[in-house]
């Protein structure tokens, strides 16, 4: 078992889970975003009761009730979950702050008061998804200075940086020891999911890219850098890190530890962007000389989406609610080899595995199903 790296003292001892499925009141905090909405998809699907808490109320299904209620004040939540007999908690919410010390105040203070808000319920577990920027660093010192060596692992230290993603883990121990539930922390690398309007979304952006190439006639060009093209890499299905989730909280294996969570195989994106270009029919062209940024690429193409959403009846013409170029040009753009290591969870336990080629089409065959980009 491990603990706290900050604490001096070891965590309580584990809750025991012994509710049966039907039992359990899942509390799913940014429900409708990529990982929260595989939440909600999963734990229906186990049987559980969910209350699904996002800022806009997402698709009706049974067992699945939408609250609303305001991260940022403690009387909002305290408000939205009095009563409401939470045993198990996924916080899969952030907001994006203009500097680092911002993004620890408010999204440190968001896990802080969420899990106040619940000190009356018999919580028996809390899950918490953060990322490689635990490794890699925050936004404004992304990948700068010293960092451990790939494959991540989990028991890398924490870099001698600002990082909210620690200001996060640090509330969700204390909270952890002061209410007596157990914990997971789950460190995802990029995650390609079914949601709109999130901010960080390479499915989508990359399928919207491809369609607008299609319209026009032009080549699908990899934005990225030769790093990314010729190196190995990975990435998270939200349903992988869904079901990984659900596996920590409920296993004794699971319980106080945080675990990476990809895929389980890797690729290069020299190979896979072929693979990318002809589900769309596209001609893929890879790195050249340098990057070729999807936000010089795509500027001024808002018009162009609106007609070709208007020509397919698609669902939603605002392209600004799709892609999201700065998020996938940051990602691909990375000047250094991302690989992370899943031994931890696989040996704990956890034995999904994914091919990412395959997470990328069937999630595309959901996005033309969903007439969010045109049919073949």
């Amino acid at each position: 078992m491990s603990f706290s790296p900050n604490s001096s003292q070891p965590p309580s001892p584990p809750a025991s889970d012994s509710l049966a499925a039907s039992d359990r009141v899942a509390l799913v905090v940014g429900a409708s975003g990529i990982a929260g909405s595989a939440l909600v998809d999963r734990l229906t699907a186990d049987g559980w009761r969910v209350l699904a808490l996002a800022r806009s109320e997402g698709r009706q299904a049974p067992g699945v009730e939408w609250i609303a209620a305001d991260l940022r004040s403690p009387e909002s939540l305290r408000q939205a979950l009095e009563g409401r007999g939470v045993s198990h908690v996924f916080f899969t919410a952030w907001s994006r702050q203009a500097t680092e010390e911002q993004n620890i105040v408010v999204n440190g203070g968001m896990v802080r008061d969420l899990l106040a808000a619940l000190d009356g319920s018999a919580v028996v577990h809390a899950a918490l998804v953060t990322g490689l920027k635990h490794c890699l660093g925050p936004f404004d010192a992304y990948a700068q200075g010293e960092m451990p060596d790939t494959p991540f692992h989990e028991d890398e230290p924490r870099l001698d940086v600002p990082n909210f993603y620690y200001a996060q883990e640090d509330e969700l121990f204390a909270a952890a020891e002061r209410q007596g539930f157990t914990w997971s922390v789950h460190r995802s690398h990029t995650v390609i999911g079914h949601a709109v309007g999130n901010l960080m979304n390479m499915g989508l952006t990359l399928a919207t890219y491809a369609s607008i190439c299609r319209h026009l006639d032009r080549p699908f060009v990899f934005p990225g850098s030769e790093t990314q093209w010729n190196g190995v890499t990975d990435m998270t299905d939200s349903t992988v890190l869904a079901e990984q989730m659900v596996w920590a909280s409920t296993s004794p294996a699971g319980a106080n530890e945080a675990f990476n969570v990809v895929n389980g195989d890797i690729f290069r994106w020299r190979w896979m962007w072929p693979q990318l270009a002809a589900y769309f029919g596209v001609e893929p062209v890879g790195f050249e000389t340098s990057p070729r940024p999807l936000e010089q690429q795509m500027e001024g193409m808002g018009d162009v989406w609106a007609t070709i959403a208007a020509q397919h009846e698609l669902v939603e013409p605002d392209l600004g609610r799709l892609a999201s170029w700065w998020h996938t040009d940051a990602d691909l753009g990375r000047d250094i080899e991302v690989v992370t290591d899943i031994s931890k969870s696989r040996l704990a336990g956890f034995h999904t595995h994914h091919r990412t080629v395959d997470s990328f089409t069937a999630l595309f065959d959901r996005y033309r199903h969903e007439r969010l980009i045109p049919a073949a």
